[in-house]
């Protein structure tokens, strides 16, 4: 994710912190300090650590119970509005997926048992009312935020947690595309309601969340038809083969007049063999030439990594190894030379086109 940068490592996840979670801390402690002085500013700067310490923990949660289904998180992001654990994939059985969902609120609610049952903390959610009011103690309102973290969460809005557990019992009945709709227009329709609230009570960071929950629905509902087409085809459907190739000594000029000259948004790079020998990417041109220094020859500012699939392998298997972020997906014949590649963005036009064409391309 952009603006985020990592922290370390935990339990096998990069820990990540978004820069706009600073700004976050920044008006907590300037806007405590002007109400009540520099003890207010560092309990309340101190509480929001706390909150969002637990809120690691929540993504964590999610993070253990996926692993137990042989999906790795590759990274936690912290965010103003809460984090968000990046899995590899989610799994597509019912009863896992709502494992993994209800995962991270049965943390919160573990850390509130605690707090309310060993510290002396409140027992009722009667103090979900009051949990702003400093008066009502540090640890007290620790374990109110996080019992109201578990509620919150709980509530069925696609993509949270409680509207992952509805998808799936939405998909127990009838099939993970239409599950994943009906569950996205319900979590559109929260959103639409947490921003309605959010602009009667002023309160910027439900609306926020609101705009998160509405694009996210979206964005993971669109994923899903991504998905499920990608599963019925091959990557000779989809993959490119008329394309314009640069040679590792290749100049960053050349590179750029090849970029102006064709409509590639990456360029194949081989070697006088034919043999593959990375990519280069349109961003990659465009960071060299405003750099400074002398250019560069392509063989040094290429993509090396690039993953290959045999001509006659799902398109769905080209998707996923898309999501870990090359610039391309090399397509091989049965000697392992590249006759092809596919990116993320030729997938989705040949989908678009199948969708309006009402079939599968020939």
């Amino acid at each position: 994710m952009t603006w985020s940068f990592p922290i370390g490592r935990l339990l096998g996840s990069e820990l990540r912190i978004h820069s706009t979670f600073f700004l976050l801390l920044l008006w907590i402690a300037v806007a405590s300090y002007m109400e009540g002085g520099t003890a207010a500013a560092i309990e309340n700067s101190l509480f929001v650590l706390a909150l969002f310490a637990c809120v690691i923990a929540h993504e964590y949660g999610h993070a253990l119970m996926a692993r137990r289904y042989g999906i790795r998180t590759p990274d936690i992001t912290l965010l103003p509005i809460g984090g968000m654990a990046r899995l590899e994939r989610m799994p597509e059985r019912p009863a896992q997926e709502i494992a993994v969902a209800l995962a991270g609120p049965a943390v919160n609610i573990v850390i509130w048992a605690v707090l309310s049952f060993f510290l002396g903390s409140r027992e009722t959610l009667s103090g979900l009312e009051e949990i702003a009011d400093p008066s009502q103690g540090f640890m007290v309102r620790l374990a109110d935020i996080n019992l109201f973290l578990a509620l919150f969460n709980l509530l069925p809005a696609f993509p949270m947690d409680g509207g992952r557990v509805l998808r799936a019992l939405l998909a127990m009945g009838t099939d993970r595309l239409t599950a994943t709709r009906i569950a996205a227009t319900a979590g559109q329709i929260m959103a639409f309601l947490f921003g309605f609230f959010g602009l009667l009570s002023g309160n910027v960071i439900l609306l926020l969340i609101a705009l998160f929950i509405f694009m996210a629905a979206a964005a993971e509902s669109s994923d899903v038809a991504l998905h499920d087409v990608a599963r019925r085809m091959l990557a000779r459907e989809a993959m490119i083969t008329q394309f314009e190739s640069l040679s590792p000594d290749d100049s960053l000029q050349a590179a750029a007049n090849a970029l102006i000259r064709t409509t590639q948004h990456e360029f194949p790079v081989l070697d006088a063999a034919g043999n593959l020998q990375g990519f280069l990417s349109r961003n990659a041109i465009f960071s060299s030439v405003t750099s400074e220094g002398p250019p560069p020859l392509v063989a040094e500012i290429m993509e090396r990594e690039v993953p290959t699939i045999p001509l006659g392998a799902p398109l769905e298997k080209a998707l996923e190894l898309l999501q870990h972020n090359p610039v391309a997906v090399a397509v091989t014949d049965s000697h392992g030379r590249m006759i092809g590649y596919i990116t993320r963005e030729n997938i989705g036009e040949l989908i678009v086109l199948a969708g309006r064409r009402g079939r599968r391309p020939l």
